[in-house]
Formats: structure tokens, C-alpha cells, sequence
């Protein structure tokens, strides 16, 4: 449990901003959770609709499946919205899994622990059939419901985003290692030793993965999964020139979402 929950903390100020005239909201771990997803997709147009008329790009940061109940509908809900929006997806580790495990069944079996039953059930796969299949048998219907453009389309989720000051991963960087050497391991497995970093690096990295109680923004990095599958909150980033704010979604014990800025 220690390397999945980081201590959130506050910094007092960030050396980093986008040019003029740019806006990005940049949208933590979704897990399948389209009820928030969908609710901080509209929070966040009428904010970029309030604002002051900017070029506005959207960055999910990866791990929009397993987990949560609807991995499909926010892969489909993120397909519909790109089309209408400069919208920008981070390639997580549990894609990785996803896509591997058509092919390996022992990534099949890591993915299945890690929420990737949840991700076959939203995609059609038969709850029943499931508990009583092999493996392999899993593996042939995932052939069945997940069609190839599906697994093309997430295959060509993007591994690294940099705006301005900004660079925006799934999991984080090797600190040792210059941008252009990163390798696809680290930028959606890394913890350690990113998260315990804090010597300048030349830019703010934007970053999941690492579940915190509360946006965690040090120095160097900002942290923004805050573990909607389990917590019942969707945090995104909002950044315009050297400023940064927050806004959640937040569904309660009675169901109903609200939208909180910070």
C-alpha cells in the first residue's frame, strides 16, 4: 500500500507557466469512472467557457480503464470528446495491460487482478462466462468484444505531452534521464525514484498514478490522481499563464455529483 498512496503536500510556489494565450486542464486517473468523468468534462467547459477566450488543450493522464464500472463508455465518452476538442491521452500502465493481455495470458492474469475484470464486463463480456472460463477462453472473448479499431485507437494513446514549462506523463520520469530518454516503463510505472525527487528539474512535470488525498504539488511535480475508483473523486488541473488551480468532481454516499473549484 505504501508505494500506491503518496503524502500529499503543499509547495508555496511553482517556477513554471504556459505562453500567452494557452489553457490546459489536465485530468487525472479516471478508472473507469464515467459518472465523474463525464461531470468534470462538462465543469470544465463551462469554466473554459467563463474564462477569457484562450487556446484551450485537455490532457488525460492516463489509466482511463479497469477498476471503475464503465471503462468503455469513458474510452468512448474521450473518442467522442476529442473529436469536438483539442483533447490530448497519456498512454497508463493499465492500458499497457490491457492491450498485452490479448496476447499474454499471464498479463491477462495481472490485469484481471488489478481491475481488468470490470474493464471485460463494461466491454460485454459475460460475467457468468467469465467465472467459469480458462484463460485462454477469457482472451477469445476479448477478441469478441473489443473490437481492433477500439485497441487500435488506445494503442495510439500519446507517452509524453510538454506546454510550455509543463510535461505531462501518466506516472512520472526518470530524474536522471533527459526527456528524450525516457523510456515507456518509467513514464507509466515509475514511483520511485521520482516521487522522492526534489531537486529542480527545468520544467513541472503534471502526473497520476500515485494516489494522494489531495492534489500533491511540489516544486518540481504535481501529482492529480486522487483515486476516483475508490474515492469518489475526479481531480483536474487547470493551468493559464503562471497561475494553477483545481477543480473536482465529487459523488457522494447518495449518489448525487457536485463540482468543487480550489
Amino acid at each position: 500500500m505504501k508505494e500506491l498512496f503518496g503524502t500529499s503536500r503543499v509547495a508555496p510556489e511553482l517556477s513554471a507557466s504556459l505562453p500567452e494565450g494557452r489553457r490546459v486542464y489536465a485530468i487525472g486517473d479516471v478508472h473507469g469512472r464515467l459518472d465523474l468523468f463525464a461531470a468534470l468534462a462538462a465543469a470544465i467547459e463551462d469554466d473554459d467557457q467563463a474564462c477569457s477566450p484562450a487556446q484551450t488543450s485537455i490532457v488525460l493522464l492516463g489509466d482511463l480503464v479497469d477498476r471503475g464500472p464503465d471503462s468503455a463508455g469513458v474510452v468512448a465518452f474521450a473518442r467522442e470528446w476529442q473529436r469536438r476538442r483539442e483533447v490530448r491521452i497519456l498512454a497508463g500502465n493499465h492500458e499497457e495491460m490491457f492491450l498485452k493481455s490479448f496476447e499474454s495470458t499471464d498479463i491477462l492474469r495481472q490485469f484481471l487482478r488489478h481491475g481488468g475484470r470490470e474493464t471485460l464486463f463494461s466491454y460485454g463480456v459475460d460475467p457468468e462466462e467469465y467465472l467459469a472460463a480458462t484463460a485462454e477462453q477469457v482472451q477469445a472473448m476479448m477478441h469478441q468484444v473489443v473490437s481492433e479499431d477500439e485497441r487500435a485507437y488506445i494503442a495510439g494513446f500519446e507517452g509524453m505531452v510538454v506546454l510550455g514549462d509543463y510535461v505531462f506523463v501518466h506516472a512520472g520520469i526518470d530524474p536522471a534521464q533527459p526527456l528524450d530518454a525516457q523510456s515507456e516503463a518509467n513514464l507509466r510505472w515509475i514511483r520511485e525514484p521520482f516521487l522522492s525527487h526534489d531537486e529542480p528539474l527545468g520544467f513541472v512535470v503534471v502526473h497520476g498514478h500515485t494516489i494522494a488525498d489531495e492534489p500533491d504539488v511540489r516544486t518540481n511535480r504535481i501529482g492529480i490522481d486522487t483515486g476516483a475508483y475508490a474515492s469518489g473523486r475526479l481531480t483536474a488541473l487547470v493551468l493559464e499563464g503562471d497561475e494553477r488551480r483545481f477543480i473536482e468532481t465529487v459523488r457522494a454516499e447518495d449518489g448525487t455529483i457536485t463540482t468543487r473549484a480550489f
